[in-house]
């Protein structure tokens, strides 16, 4: 699939397109229904996750439904049976995935608001660092998703997961250099010619470079789980309180960053201190941060662990986003697979 990939005479940027903020108005969120064991052991517990996933999302939007052939799709809607969606709130589509994580290997969606047009970024995946080779086939999705959307297409030929950058939607971007700069990602780029790239193909001009990401994140520091952008000059950053616990320094390195770093305007930012949930994990430590919520149009759908910082957490992403529901899904079955709801999930903006 990669030989169809043709560099575009001009980048997003050069087009006019850009990646808008999450909280911006969404057409759609595409999900990729979870099958394997292998993923996710308690597999029931994780596909009724995505239930209430879905039930949070169908009223005020629609939802694309990846599965892998009709079989799938029947138990799918035996699964959904009961629940009164709107009419074609859900839609389902057959592509053949092996695995759920649609915001790293699924494209990125850009717009161009002059003449509302929706394209796509098709990134390279390559399985965070080639970790996995049984799951380098879902580098092909968005080509196999573009020929039934049809969109305008751009390939960057550069390596890059959705989890792995965040945006204001006015021209900034973060990302950690434990992820970007890594090289198992890109080892011929350097880091200005990687913020070239990000600023070229997500209609930037600013990158905010943070150290790294949490414990037990096999993903090499996704920034969707450290710090998030929940207005255009405000972001929350995931703090540990215990300073024996091994998150406690990288996080307050990041929360460090982020007070002295500013917007593309040259504007300081508002820094939101997010509790951890402890740590969770027998054998090993598993990534649960409050920060891997997502954003909806009328909802912000919260991943909670059982812990008594989900209480705090959910009060501090009501204060940030008065305008939009809380809520909050228990996610220590999917988080068992080792990524939780922002990670699973990409948002469709309307153009």
């Amino acid at each position: 699939m990669s030989d169809m990939r043709k560099i575009p005479e001009a980048t997003p940027k050069e087009a006019g397109f850009f990646m808008p903020a999450e909280w911006e108005k969404q057409e759609a969120v595409w999900l990729s229904w979870p099958q394997s064991e292998d993923t996710f052991p308690d597999l029931f517990a994780v596909q009724t996750t995505y239930k209430k996933i879905i039930r949070a999302i169908c009223p005020f939007q629609t939802v694309h439904l990846c599965v892998r052939d009709e079989e799938t799709e029947v138990a799918v809607r035996q699964h959904l049976r009961g629940e009164k969606f709107p009419a074609g709130a859900l839609k389902i589509h057959h592509i053949d995935y092996a695995d759920v994580w649609f915001r790293d290997y699924g494209p990125t969606f850009v717009v161009n608001r002059e003449n509302h047009e929706l394209a796509m970024v098709d990134w390279q995946f390559n399985a965070w660092g080639n970790k996995y080779p049984q799951l380098l086939p879902d580098d092909g999705i968005p080509l196999a998703l573009n020929q039934d959307l049809a969109l305008r297409a751009f390939y960057p030929r550069m390596v890059l997961e959705g989890g792995s950058i965040d945006v204001n939607g006015k021209g900034t971007i973060m990302t950690t250099e434990q992820c970007l700069l890594n090289r198992n990602r890109n080892p011929e780029m350097n880091r200005t010619e990687i913020e070239m790239l990000l600023c070229e193909y997500l209609g930037c001009s600013h990158v905010i470079w943070l150290k790294g990401g949490i414990a037990g994140d096999d993903t090499d520091g996704h920034v969707d789980d450290v710090t998030r952008f929940v207005d255009e000059r405000t972001v929350v950053c995931s703090l540990e309180e215990d300073p024996s616990d091994e998150n406690y320094a990288v996080l307050r390195e990041n929360y460090r960053i982020l007070k002295s770093a500013t917007d593309q305007h040259g504007d300081t930012l508002r820094v939101i201190p997010l509790p951890m949930p402890g740590r969770l994990g027998d054998t090993c430590r598993l990534p649960a941060s409050y920060a891997n919520f997502l954003i909806t149009n009328q909802t912000v759908i919260m991943p909670e662990f059982e812990h008594p910082h989900d209480g705090i957490a959910r009060m501090i992403l009501e204060a940030v986003f008065p305008g939009r529901e809380i809520i909050g899904i228990n996610c220590r079955a999917l988080v068992g697979g080792l990524g939780a709801v922002h990670c699973i999930s990409q948002q469709q903006p309307v153009p």
